[in-house]
């Protein structure tokens, strides 16, 4: 099976993996096993799998730095024994369940193929922030959704480019530098890497290309003297309005007829336009704004221009995938597909192949908004919760859906991911220490049914528009097959224990790696869960373990009623104490 990072490679530690690029003549880089610490059996070292995820590119964290003319790599090759053969086959032939998706133009569900079959190259691009302040929960939703579809296409074997732009020119970066009496060079500089620190903490992957807006400003100027030369945009005192009425399939997107479009009674209209409808292309200049020079006269462009034109620049006048959430549909996107069409009369009529888009995010059951007092920020989020507990929560519901944000949902979620990392730090205590017996990639995981039969449904859930909430659900009962096979005296006498974790584990940290929940170190990450934790309930670690220390003292002396009263009072602040031969540990919990 083709991987984002080849996970076999380490855990089913067959020989090489091999990192390569699809089209053109572009570099092939080979990390061998013995850069990896692989070694012949299955048995590899924790370490070899934190460098190979570290090498690879797979581990949350990484920040170069983007720029226009960055690529990364389409897809990592699996040279595994005995599933290299059946990975190139799949990715040439596409074999597995159709790819299905959501297209918001079409009202439905659609195949999606690549145009090339051959080749298997998809262009992507998902409109990206406007840079003036932190970005909020809402960022981290769609951000996390495209990144987990990127990840998808390139396992299926899709040649995937991936664009996601930075606005860097807005009125309220204008405002935002004008009240902090700064140039914008300088805010947007500042949140753009604040943006990438998010991005990184989330694990969301690097794309392909991020343009900012003011590097294509010729590009824009371009297409905006096009859609005028076409007859679709008028000038006016340096101002330059696209006209709605030009167009007749405008609102094809969004599905709202022209007659929709008009101006309310309490929005203030600018009696210039031709109608209420029309909107700005191109904006004149005004006193202490930054401004450019064009062909109307000195000024700057408008929002929806920027995306059209890096798009045509970059990746063509038709592309695979436009994405981004549910309220850009209108006016964003409807603007973005009625520029495009009215600049280029030889183009496609649908500018993109799919338009997809997520659901809102809602605070408590009501509507995100910063006049409600609800709105936060991916930092103040991430001061009481684990960034894998969020990512699990943004995945555990449609990204189609809207999804409530609330504590008791993110505790709910920190509880079930910390379980998921438990489960495989303890396989990783039992299956990577001191020496064993070799096992083949086929004894890991292509020979092992309950591995094969999850990654079927696995594929099967994603591959059906992204079903990302049932691919957790497919690994429930995964999870409690390893628990027994670990803990359980049933499970510890199977005569296939370790065959059948190493099948488990293989498939899953797959699966994990597809959703973005992989990691380099799972104890890491069950002690940042920890950490948040006792943030959360205003605890110290000191504080707990006395606590333990009190109670192990009351059910000494026989005192069962202090004893379950300080259990209880931990599991009110969100912690659970588990009891073994080998003492009291305790560990995050969903508060009821």
């Amino acid at each position: 099976m083709n991987l984002i990072v080849p996970l076999h490679s380490y855990a089913a530690a067959s020989a090489r993996c091999v990192l390569c690029w699809r089209g053109g003549a572009r570099p092939r880089v080979s990390v061998s096993s013995k850069a990896l610490r692989v070694a012949p059996s299955w048995r590899a070292s924790r370490e070899g799998r934190r460098r190979a995820l570290a090498t690879l590119g797979g581990v949350a964290g990484e920040s170069a730095r983007r720029s226009t003319t960055r690529s990364a790599p389409s897809a990592l090759c699996s040279t595994l024994a005995g599933e290299a053969e059946t990975s190139r086959a799949r990715e040439a032939t596409g074999t597995g369940p159709q790819v299905v998706l959501y297209n918001t133009k079409a009202r439905k569900k659609q195949e999606f193929e690549a145009r090339d079959p051959q080749t298997r190259s998809v262009t992507m691009y998902v409109c990206g922030v406007t840079v003036y302040d932190f970005s909020h929960i809402g960022h981290a939703r769609v951000y996390t959704v495209f990144d987990v579809l990127y990840r998808f296409l390139r396992w299926r074997g899709y040649d995937v480019v991936y664009c996601r732009n930075f606005t860097d020119i807005d009125d309220k970066i204008i405002k935002r530098a004008q009240e902090v009496g700064q140039d914008c060079n300088a805010i947007t500089d500042k949140f753009i890497d604040e943006f990438h620190t998010d991005m990184a903490s989330l694990g969301n992957l690097s794309p392909t290309l991020e343009p900012r807006a003011t590097e294509h400003i010729d590009a824009m100027i371009e297409q905006i003297s096009r859609i005028i030369d076409n007859g679709h945009g008028y000038v006016v005192d340096g101002d330059v309005y696209f006209s709605v009425p030009s167009l007749g399939d405008y609102g094809s997107l969004s599905g709202r007829k022209q007659d929709d479009n008009r101006a309310g009674e309490r929005v203030t209209v600018d009696e210039r336009k031709r109608d209420p409808a029309d909107f700005a292309l191109w904006k004149a200049k005004k006193e202490g704004e930054p401004f450019w020079e064009s062909p109307w006269g000195q000024g700057r462009p408008g929002w929806h221009i920027e995306c059209s034109a890096m798009i045509h620049k970059l990746l063509g006048t038709e592309i695979d995938i436009h994405g981004g959430g549910l309220d850009l549909t209108f006016p964003h996107h409807e603007n973005e597909l009625a520029q495009s069409m009215a600049s280029c009369k030889q183009c496609s009529d649908q500018f993109s192949r799919f338009w997809m888009h997520n659901g809102f995010v809602n605070v408590n059951t009501e509507k995100m908004s910063k006049s409600l007092g609800n709105f936060f920020t991916i930092r103040e989020i991430l001061e009481r919760y684990h960034p894998k507990a969020l990512r699990f929560f943004l995945l555990n519901t449609h990204y189609r859906s809207a999804i409530n944000f609330s504590d008791g949902m993110l505790n709910e979620a920190s509880a079930r991911s910390y379980y998921l990392y438990q489960t495989l730090a303890d396989c990783e205590d039992l299956l990577f220490e001191g020496e064993g017996t070799e096992a083949t990639a086929e004894d890991c995981c292509a020979t092992f049914e309950g591995s094969k039969v999850m990654l079927e449904d696995c594929m099967r859930a994603m591959s059906d528009d992204l079903g990302t909430q049932q691919t957790l659900s497919v690994l429930s009962p995964v999870l409690k097959s390893m628990n027994e096979l670990l803990h359980t005296k049933k499970g510890r006498k199977n005569p296939e224990r370790e065959k059948q974790l190493r099948g488990y584990y293989a498939g899953v940290t797959e699966i994990m790696q597809v959703l973005g929940l992989a990691c380099a170190d799972y104890k890491d990450v069950l002690q940042g869960m920890k950490e948040c934790a006792l943030r959360r309930c205003g605890r110290s670690a000191e504080e707990v373990e006395g606590m333990i220390k009190r109670r192990q003292e009351a059910r000494k002396n026989k005192d069962f009623e202090l004893s379950d009263r300080l259990r209880d009072e931990l599991v009110n602040d969100g912690i659970a104490l588990l009891d073994s031969p080998q003492g009291t540990v305790w560990q995050p919990v969903s508060i009821q």
